[in-house]
């Protein structure tokens, strides 16, 4: 009997079926995550947002299973042959996998042998040899002789009944999940580089001779074999065993006597030395090879794929969260550099919205070598339009301007200026998109790269859902990924970072106001329209003039909006307006004024929020309006800062062991974090040295634009390493030839992290290279970049 969806989510997520239940309803009457997490808490029994996301995928999927499961039973109906213990089966299958088993006997298919042989009228003859071993195959086959149908002699025969055999064996479904299993958990993946390729292929060299069970193989490295593989520089074998040679390559793996063993068990098949059983343990053998083995390779390899794929999404995903949510710098004039050699370096000031104020481009590197007219540019821009930040793009150029700006800074201290390094990622895309030519008009193109730098140090959020989520270059094998499976992730990442920051409704761009919840991109361009023909929104009701804004679309986006200075404080606040009813009590309660009582931690937290409960708002609600009144309208961002390096030290030479620093995480990776220490050259953390405890994920510790404190432990000046602990009472390392930990030298700087061979730059045009849209390109432009900066590559 089928689980119903609801229950199985509800187990799944350990849950009430309940709290589900109430929760597929919302999603159903078109509420997004962000709305039914922040504001239909007593509905759905406080779910929380990532709740809701695992019960959404899981609903997705588990329905088309039951659509799948219906088709299938169907069609077996239809032939006639759906009795009732096939169907208690199919309703059984709790997996799309195993339902396809299940059918695989019943799918239409072209004529195989194993047809044409029952056609022959040649099945007889093999249950006749499977249920009675006893009998002699050629005297047997030799009654089944018959030239008009096909069949010429014994051996013909023999062949007919050994063919409905095999595709009976290859077709049995709990046979076939019970080896494929055991493969899993038994087997590896063994890869070879292909004769003549080594040079063409070195970024594979890692994988010329390589081979690790399927159970450990991480997501990164299945994604560069089968990229290798793909580029015809690697042959990859998946053998079933770990312990066997490697398997003819015709066959992709190589059969072994204990997956023959099991499927003769299977069909009661043993050498007893009666006339048909070494006819029968052939047969075996032979669908073991020809059809299973084959079958069993392309199902694991499609497992290891998506296995590699879920985890690739999840870590572009949590990358893609980490910058989006980045501390802002907030409301500060800033000028933006776009690094560049032969280009120059394109400058733009934007005042504290964002508006340009001024652009140019400065050529102090090569060629030109224009470094004190550059820096005297600099300077001027910066004491005319009052600068308080330089964001400098990290990309081709960016260690070379970012010494220009540490020179600007140290021949003009007047100017107290605070230099930051901001990723660019994306930059030309949103340069050169449709936007970006109606928001900046008069801009060249190059130009526009460094204004979104500068406004991405302001708000990094607001700047970056400008740009598809694919083309910032967070992910590894981006191009490798499924496009639909990806933009999906991407896309719930954006609208779950943009509704928890909440969005100012007069000053938030299109590409902004379209990850709002209930908003898309046209009901967000009638607002920004409305907004520039009638003037700024002075209360969240107004909106309900926007054309095709009705109460639904009002409903789901009403909270996430803020009307900062408007006629009603509330408006600027997360409290959604249906609840102001609820805060009427409390003013009423407390004999306050809004004003007054916004704010107030003391008279707020002398409140009992039961007491303001009610049949429509229960106790999670009102707690979320009095934790909203004391903090209105609060950024869940943390606060902005920058790392204070230390004077003195610029280069990795500068470096001793035991020196304590500050600095900021520049990237996260399975085996440590990067860490800038004011050097031009990252430092490591290793995993092993980020806390006393067991460091399962580096995450667990540190996130990129984190500002710690580190020890110098080893630097290795002729590999320009520099090792480095957040556990400071460690002792430094004895010079040591800049060896790495044992988890980095496996998973660090290998080749497979960046086999495609492109730097940071992949989203550049012109001298940056290929563009995001691009094959070939490497994806994981963060991570490559800081191993380069590392020194590990």
């Amino acid at each position: 009997m089928t689980v119903p969806i609801n229950q199985r989510i509800a187990e799944e997520l350990g849950v009430r079926e309940r709290q589900v239940a109430a929760a597929v309803d919302l999603l159903d009457g078109g509420a997004t995550v962000p709305f039914i997490a922040r504001y239909r808490k007593e509905i759905t029994g406080a779910l929380d947002d990532t709740q809701l996301r695992t019960l959404e995928e899981r609903l997705r999927y588990l329905r088309e299973l039951e659509e799948r499961r219906s088709a299938i039973l169907e069609s077996i109906r239809s032939q006639g042959k759906l009795d009732d213990a096939l169907q208690a089966q199919i309703l059984a299958a709790d997996s799309k996998a195993r339902l396809e088993d299940i059918y695989l006997p019943f799918k239409p298919k072209r004529r195989t042998k194993a047809q044409i042989a029952r056609e022959a009228g040649l099945e007889p003859l093999a249950d006749l040899l499977l249920g009675d071993p006893s009998q002699d195959p050629q005297a047997a086959a030799a009654q089944y002789v018959d030239a008009d149908k096909g069949v010429a002699d014994a051996a013909a025969a023999l062949d007919g009944a050994r063919a409905i055999l095999v595709e009976r064996f290859a077709e049995d479904a709990d046979l076939i999940g019970d080896l494929r299993e055991r493969m899993w958990e038994r087997g590896r993946i063994v890869s070879t580089v292909r004769e003549g390729k080594q040079d063409a292929g070195a970024k594979f060299s890692d994988y010329f001779e390589f081979a690790e069970p399927f159970t450990t193989l991480p997501s990164h490295r299945v994604l560069a074999l089968l990229r290798g593989e793909k580029e015809e520089v690697l042959d990859l074998v998946l053998e079933p065993e770990e312990s066997d040679p490697a398997a003819a390559p015709a066959q992709n793996v190589t059969p072994r006597t204990g997956y023959e063993v099991r499927i003769a068990a299977r069909f009661d098949i043993a050498d007893q030395g009666r006339p048909a059983d070494r006819w029968l343990l052939d047969t075996v053998r032979w669908a073991w090879r020809t059809r299973i083995l084959v079958r069993l390779g392309i199902d694991l390899r499609m497992r290891l794929w998506q296995a590699a794929e879920d985890e690739a999404v999840r870590v572009f995903a949590t990358n893609l969260r980490d910058l989006l949510l980045a501390a802002p710098a907030g409301t500060r004039a800033t000028m933006g550099l776009d690094p560049g050699f032969r280009t120059g370096v394109k400058v733009a000031v934007v005042d504290a919205t964002g508006k340009v104020l001024a652009t140019t481009a400065i050529y102090p590197h090569v060629p030109q070598q224009r470094w004190d007219e550059s820096i005297a540019t600099l300077a001027k821009l910066a004491a005319q339009h009052r600068v308080d930040l330089i964001a400098i793009g990290n990309g081709t150029a960016s260690r070379e301007t970012d010494k220009l700006a540490v020179d600007l800074i140290a021949r003009h201290p007047e100017l107290k200026l605070t230099k930051v390094l901001v990723s660019e990622a994306g930059a030309s895309v949103y340069s050169a998109s449709a936007y970006a030519s109606r928001e900046l008009p008069e801009l060249d193109v190059s130009l526009r790269g460094a204004v979104s730098i500068a406004r991405r140090l302001q708000d990094p959020l607001a700047e970056l859902v400008k740009i598809d989520p694919k083309s910032i270059g967070v992910g590894q094998y981006q191009h490798d990924l499924s496009e639909f499976k990806l933009s999906r992730s991407l896309d719930a990442v954006v609208e779950d970072c943009v509704n928890a920051v909440g969005v100012d409704v007069n000053t938030a761009s299109v590409p902004l106001l379209a990850r709002v919840s209930g908003i898309g991109e046209s009901l967000a361009e009638n607002i920004v329209a409305h907004r520039d023909a009638n003037g700024p929104f002075h209360t969240r009701a107004a909106l309900k003039t926007v054309s095709r804004l009705g109460p639904k679309a009002f409903e789901q986006c009403a909270g996430f909006l803020r009307i900062p200075g408007g006629d009603d404080p509330l408006d600027a606040s997360a409290v959604h307006p249906e609840a102001y009813p609820v805060v009427r009590r409390i003013l009423t309660s407390t004999k306050q004024e809004i004003k007054a009582l916004i704010g107030n931690s003391a008279a707020l937290r002398s409140l009992k929020p039961a007491d303001f409960v009610d049949d429509t708002f229960g106790l999670p609600t009102v707690t979320d309006i009095l934790r909203e009144l004391e903090k209105p309208g609060r950024d869940p961002r943390p606060a902005f800062r920058t790392a204070v390096f230390k004077e003195g030290v610029e280069k990795p030479s500068d470096l001793q062991p035991g020196m304590l620093l500050e600095g900021v995480v520049t990237n996260v990776a399975a085996f440590g974090a990067f860490v800038d220490v004011g050097v031009h050259q990252d430092g490591l953390v290793h995993v092993s040295a980020m806390s006393k405890n067991f460091v399962k994920d580096p995450r667990e510790v540190v996130k990129p634009g984190d500002v710690v404190r580190v020890k110098v432990l080893d630097v290795d000046l002729p590999r320009q390493r520099i090792s480095l602990t957040l556990r400071l009472d460690d002792e430094p390392q004895p010079p040591r030839g800049g060896g790495r930990g044992p988890q980095e030298r496996r998973e660090g700087p290998r080749r497979d992290q960046n086999p495609a061979g492109g730097g940071r730059d992949e989203h550049r045009r012109g001298e940056r290279g290929r563009g995001a849209a691009g094959g070939g390109g490497s994806p994981d432009t963060a991570l490559a970049d800081a191993l380069r900066r590392a020194g590990l590559v």
